[in-house]
Formats: structure tokens, C-alpha cells, sequence
């Protein structure tokens, strides 16, 4: 039986957005699915019409609603998550829910200090209002480029601004923003876990949003664990790297990866 890959969309991104990426999964013989978050309907013009519908929910939600998602699989799948979907991929394979994962530009878990100035730019729409942490937000096109198309022409930001943005809710990045005051923040992942599965870390050299320091910090906090733990740094890549016309090299290299772990 193939081995089902699960692809977890980040904030202000719709599932949909992996289409390209599992119909070369499905290709390379896994069995694909990318469920979207609470709230989340089934079309990205859907979502739009119903803000409303993803506000409130954080990272705990997500979470347990993808444990759920899981739980109705015959097996364990690989994890592949972008962003704050790089974060929840993270908490399930901590959780011994997945056999490995991926964190693509992967949003910050605790522990991790650096704040770069860009990463606070790209959060600002949300953080900038702290009544946002019980809405959902959505961007503008100027906002979607400097957090996901700066590495990219405006053309082609704009293009992927309107085909797969749509509102995020606030509050996941509030509880991240405050993580490393919070004892029990939900961003707090199992590091240390000797027994979970195999880890990429992907990072884009560009990425405004998820700079690479976020990502190269996030690779120290693994430090305690014997568990493999593996990072790809992509030097001219932002943070649309899953969406833009280079996707499919980010998703050969995963591919590469799955491999050497023989999966």
C-alpha cells in the first residue's frame, strides 16, 4: 500500500495550493491528501466569502485536528509542512504521529530567539492589532509580496496573490509571538524526542517571513535529540518557494530526501 503523505498549508495560503505537489507525490507512487485547517471550506473563493469561519483558531486546533486526520489513515504518514504548517508537522512527529516530516520555511517554535526585522514586517497586519488575535486577517497584494513574492517578479506575486491567498486567523501568530514567555505555549515542540522519525528543515536564503537565522535556530533546538534531523537551505528563495514556478525543485529535493531515508 502506498505511503500517505499529508501537506499542511501555512497562514493565508489554501490547501489547494499543494495540488501541483501531490499530483507528483501521487506520480512518484504515494497516496496523497492536503486537508485544510478548521474553518477552511473547499475552495479558496469559498474561504474568502467566510472570514469569519477560520477566526479563533490556534495552533492546539490545528494540531488536534490533524492527530484526527491521521488517526483515520492505515498508517503513519510522512509529513510535509510549510510554514506555520512546517510548525504543526513538527508538533505531530514530535508526538510520534508521523514517520518523518517536512518544515519548509517552517513558522518558529519555542526556543527559538531570533526575531529578524523582516519576519516582524511580514507579521505586522496581524501583530500590529492585538484585538486580531480572535479575527482572521487577510493580506494585500504589497503585503503578500514583501512576505511571499520578494524573490519573485510583481507579476508573478500578484498572479499567485490572487489564485491561493486567503485570510489566515491572528491567533497562531500571537501564540507564537509570545512563546518563549509562555511555560505552555502551544508552540513548544517535542525536540528531544529520540524515537520520531527523520526531519528536513528547508530554508529560503530570501524569505522575509521565515528568515534562514529562524530556520538554522530551529535546527539548534534538536541538538538533544540523536533522531536524524537534516537541513536544505535554498540561497535565492523566498518564502513562496512551495507555490512559485521553482516548486517543483524544492519538491524533487524532498522527494531525494524521502529516498535516503527509504521512505
Amino acid at each position: 500500500m502506498p505511503t500517505p503523505v499529508i501537506f499542511i498549508h501555512g497562514l493565508w495560503l489554501h490547501a489547494s495550493s499543494w495540488q501541483p505537489w501531490a499530483d507528483l507525490f501521487t506520480e512518484r507512487g504515494y497516496q496523497t491528501i492536503a486537508p485544510g485547517w478548521p474553518g477552511d471550506a473547499e475552495t479558496v473563493a469559498q474561504t474568502r466569502s467566510h472570514p469569519e469561519a477560520l477566526a479563533g483558531h490556534g495552533i492546539d486546533d490545528v494540531v488536534e485536528h490533524y492527530a484526527q486526520i491521521i488517526g483515520g489513515l492505515a498508517e503513519k504518514p510522512i509529513l510535509i509542512g510549510h510554514s506555520f504548517g512546517g510548525m504543526i508537522a513538527q508538533k505531530l512527529l514530535g508526538l510520534d504521529l508521523g514517520v518523518a516530516a517536512v518544515g519548509i520555511d517552517a513558522a518558529q517554535i519555542k526556543g527559538v530567539l531570533p526575531l529578524p526585522l523582516s519576519a516582524l514586517r511580514s507579521g505586522l497586519p496581524v501583530l500590529g492589532n492585538p484585538a486580531n488575535k480572535n479575527r482572521s486577517v487577510s493580506l494585500t497584494a504589497e503585503q503578500f509580496r514583501y512576505a511571499f513574492g520578494n524573490a519573485i517578479s510583481e507579476q508573478e506575486s500578484q498572479e499567485l496573490y490572487d489564485r491561493w491567498s486567503i485570510p489566515a486567523p491572528g491567533k497562531p501568530l500571537f501564540e507564537a509571538a509570545a512563546a518563549n514567555f509562555n511555560p505552555h505555549s502551544p508552540a513548544k515542540v517535542d525536540t528531544a524526542n529520540e524515537s520520531r522519525g527523520p526531519l528536513l528543515l528547508i530554508a529560503g536564503g530570501k524569505d522575509h517571513t521565515v528568515p534562514e537565522t529562524v530556520v538554522r535556530a530551529t535546527l539548534k533546538q534538536y541538538r538533544h535529540s540523536h533522531a536524524v534531523t537534516d537541513i536544505v537551505d535554498f540561497p535565492d528563495r523566498a518564502h513562496s518557494l512551495t507555490i512559485d514556478a521553482g516548486w517543483r525543485e524544492v519538491a524533487e529535493r524532498t522527494l531525494a530526501w524521502l529516498k535516503e531515508q527509504g521512505l
